[in-house]
């Protein structure tokens, strides 16, 4: 697989976007229970959008997922500074103010765009980047996704027990970037609105942010129809600042749920924000809304 990867990774440009877009019809065509899945996600979040429609974007996804496997494969054989030449960043500021007052930032983003790009360009701003993930099921898939991050100077953290190594790099000043749109077992997330839908949510940004007073800051990326990609950052979410609503009552162990509650909804409300502006870069084959709220809850 890492030959075959490569091998594409050295295809010209054009050539590598008509590849990624067929692969991508590829799989909508083979992938039925995925595409089932990501045209139902579709129906519950856009239930006022005519059928047709709803199958085109899902379409459009399978082609951009498509093409970001394809971009994968460049990050493996060429210099990162290559796909950077075509990245733009709006919305810096916000990122400099957060870093200037605080000296650590926790970074907020989804499977939107191309997320390893997104990671690649932390390069462009001179931060150190850490991001927490998942390891993937597959080993040989896992060997390439370090690799890539290897080379974009991302530092891993393993999300098993990663705790002490977050408070580690927030320490030595860095940003940790956690992806915050996957369904949460039911044991590590709290339920908040997604697309109009209770959706189990990690809670662990929530209780990183209000343990260590670290704004939050959204970033998401885009790839642009001409090719390229588009970084936004927007203003940071202060965990300090009072929560909307009337102030929680009762004993402490409530009121810091409730907190946790409210500024995992805060962020989640962030990530629907990016998700809207461009639907169809989405990871809708993902089962997002999988965990469902207890009986009565």
């Amino acid at each position: 697989m890492s030959g075959l990867a490569r091998t594409v990774g050295r295809l010209p440009s054009p050539a590598a976007a008509w590849l990624g877009r067929r692969l991508g019809e590829l799989g909508w065509a083979i992938f039925g229970q995925r595409r089932r899945l990501a045209l139902a996600n579709l129906a519950r979040a856009f239930p006022e959008v005519p059928e047709p429609e709803r199958r085109r974007l899902c379409r459009e996804c399978w082609r951009h997922l498509g093409v970001t496997a394809v971009e994968l494969c460049q990050l493996l054989v060429r210099p990162a500074e290559q796909l950077l030449a075509r990245v733009t960043i709006e919305g810096r500021e916000h990122l400099d103010a957060v870093m200037a007052h605080h000296g650590r930032a926790l970074v907020l983003s989804a499977h939107l765009g191309n997320w390893e790009v997104l990671a690649a360009a932390s390069r462009l701003v001179g931060y150190r980047l850490a991001v927490v993930a998942r390891p993937l099921d597959r080993p040989g898939l896992e060997r390439l996704a370090r690799e890539i991050r290897r080379r974009a100077g991302v530092e891993v953290i393993a999300k098993r027990d990663a705790l002490g190594a977050v408070l580690a790099a927030l320490r030595r000043g860095a940003m940790v970037g956690i992806l915050l749109d996957q369904n949460a077992v039911r044991r590590e997330g709290v339920f908040v609105p997604f697309f109009g839908h209770l959706a189990s949510t990690s809670r662990a940004l929530a209780v990183l942010a209000l343990r260590t007073r670290t704004p939050v800051v959204p970033i998401f990326a885009y790839r642009r129809p001409g090719g390229g990609h588009r970084v936004v950052v927007h203003p940071a979410i202060d965990p300090g600042a009072r929560a909307t609503g009337p102030e929680p009552s009762g004993p402490r162990a409530l009121r810091s749920e409730a907190a946790i509650v409210e500024l995992t909804a805060q962020c989640t409300r962030a990530v629907e924000a990016a998700i809207r502006e461009h639907p169809e870069q989405w990871l809708w084959i993902h089962d997002r809304w999988r965990t469902r709220p207890a009986a009565g809850a």
